[in-house]
């Protein structure tokens, strides 16, 4: 345990950690900074030392030693959103106990804000800076940051002059695109995200891999701005285009907005319209129907965001973006085959027809058309 001094007990240091843990103080070290090359059986055994021995860093020797602080800046955009509070969590999750996060939560991200911003953690001499950087004025932004700065962008594509990290989100809108065209829908509607933003981008880019490499018509695109509003706005004229049986949305919010627009409109999901989103928010299994949509593992970003970053203050890691993080599809009841739809409005129609002898054939055509 730590030493005593005149019957006062000292804080634990580092090598009360390692002697505890069975380690040496290099490994103690390593699992502190997050470094990836450390065992999961010898990590926990550190990390359960450290929670016993109640250690905490010397931020103040660290700052002598190296100039920089155990903080980590994180710069954010619109954080009322999902997916960016999910990864600032994830990035939190994953520094902890290493490192401790500030977070710079901006309302728009352009030249100006993001450097103000860097300048400020700058000062406070963070050990490094992770921008998650959604937006195109983003990606313009970084190339204007000095290349020389610890920094780790997440969720910016592979267009910026420093190692990045992301979710694929071209592969999880194919994905989920192909699903609807294996349950026989002949293509499926998009609701995209905001033109500036790069999820959006990405995910139109992925429902148009899938409907093109099905031979399937490709639809007017519709837009959203990421909220149940412009979902529902959208999914009222959804619900009067009778031919529609297939909605992509690319988030999960815009989806619910569609299963509100939808029913309001007389259109049964799945029966008459399957409906996806994307994130996987908590709410989703509770939607009604509880909702068919593209899981994305923010935890796993936030590990590799750190583990990059880490890398980039060592110097072992050139300049780059990383292999994109796979999205999993989750099933619901928001979908179903486009035979359910056929035979509901069939039989509504035989019904209409068994009881309305005043129309014909042709009435009952037109209504299933």
């Amino acid at each position: 345990m730590s030493s005593t001094t005149e019957g006062q007990s000292t804080r634990p240091l580092l090598v009360d950690v390692a002697r505890l843990a069975g380690v040496s103080h290099q490994t103690v070290s390593r699992v502190l900074n997050g470094h990836p090359n450390v065992s999961p059986q010898t990590r926990a055994g550190v990390l359960a030392a450290i929670r016993d021995l109640g250690y905490r860093p010397n931020a103040a020797a660290r700052m002598l030693a190296t100039g920089r602080t155990n903080t980590l800046g994180v710069i954010s955009f619109d954080t009322t959103l999902f997916g960016p509070a999910s990864m600032v969590y994830g990035i939190e999750r994953a520094a902890h106990p290493a490192y401790s996060v500030a977070v710079a939560s901006l309302e728009s991200i352009d030249q100006r804000s993001l450097l103000d911003a860097i300048d400020r953690f700058l000062g406070q001499a963070v050990a490094g800076i992770i921008v998650i950087a959604p937006v195109t004025d983003a990606v313009a932004a970084l190339h204007s940051v000095a290349g020389d700065i610890p920094l780790v962008a997440v969720g910016c594509g592979t267009g910026v002059p420093f190692p990045s990290v992301a979710i694929d989100n071209r592969a999880g809108a194919a994905w989920a695109t192909r699903h609807l065209l294996e349950l026989g829908h002949r293509t499926v509607y998009h609701i995209a995200g905001p033109e500036s933003w790069l999820d959006a981008q990405q995910r139109i880019a992925g429902w148009r891999d899938a409907l093109r490499s099905a031979g399937a018509a490709e639809p007017e695109l519709l837009r959203g701005d990421w909220s149940a509003r412009s979902g529902y706005e959208a999914g009222l004229r959804i619900a009067e285009m009778r031919d529609v049986t297939a909605v992509l949305c690319a988030n999960d919010p815009m989806a619910l907005g569609v299963l509100r627009a939808l029913t309001e409109g007389g259109r049964h999901v799945p029966n008459d319209v399957s409906v996806i989103g994307v994130d996987d928010v908590p709410e989703a299994a509770f939607f009604l129907p509880p909702l068919t949509t593209v899981r994305q593992d923010f935890g796993e970003l936030g590990r590799r965001a750190l583990h990059l970053l880490t890398d980039t203050l060592s110097g072992r890691l050139a300049p780059g973006p990383t292999a994109p993080i796979g999205a999993e599809l989750i099933v619901r009841a928001s979908t179903g085959p486009r035979r359910k739809a056929v035979r509901a409005r069939l039989s509504r129609a035989l019904t209409l027809f068994e009881s309305s002898p005043v129309l014909g054939h042709d009435d009952v055509v037109q209504f299933l058309d």
